[in-house]
């Protein structure tokens, strides 16, 4: 039996005065009230660039600007395994404050504080590479 091909995932580290956004998961969702970076599997065909944008858009009401992508790498959940895809953005200049659509809280966080958050299990390996602009 072959595996199943990993799950492309993106994700955005939104930059702000010198601190990231989280955004808290619904309790009746995979990975309950867990912190996150917002953003969402990429569709067929969907280049990740474009898909953290619509992610982005679809999930907190905002527009967000790409200023640089983290390493790729896989995670495997278990019952799947995820190809995370992160990408450090900026709130376009034109773009509405970001709104919790999803997700039940936002929280903008100092990076050395990340860990302090009780974060999805994928998403702690995104900080190892991320440094600050």
């Amino acid at each position: 039996m072959t595996q199943a091909p990993p799950v492309p995932v993106v994700c955005a580290l939104i930059e702000r005065d010198g601190r990231l956004l989280l955004a808290r998961r619904p309790v009746d969702k995979h990975l309950p009230l867990k912190w996150e970076f917002p953003g969402g599997k990429v569709e067929p065909g969907e280049d990740p660039a474009a898909a953290i944008v619509r992610e982005i858009r679809e999930e907190l009401g905002c527009n967000v600007v790409l200023t640089r992508a983290l390493p790729r790498f896989p995670f495997d959940y278990g019952r799947v395994v995820i190809e995370m895809i992160p990408y450090v953005c900026v709130l376009a200049a034109d773009s509405p404050e970001p709104h919790a659509h999803e997700h039940v809280a936002l929280a903008w966080v100092p990076p050395g504080e990340l860990l302090t958050y009780d974060l999805a299990p994928a998403d702690v390996p995104v900080i190892a590479s991320y440094q600050p602009a």
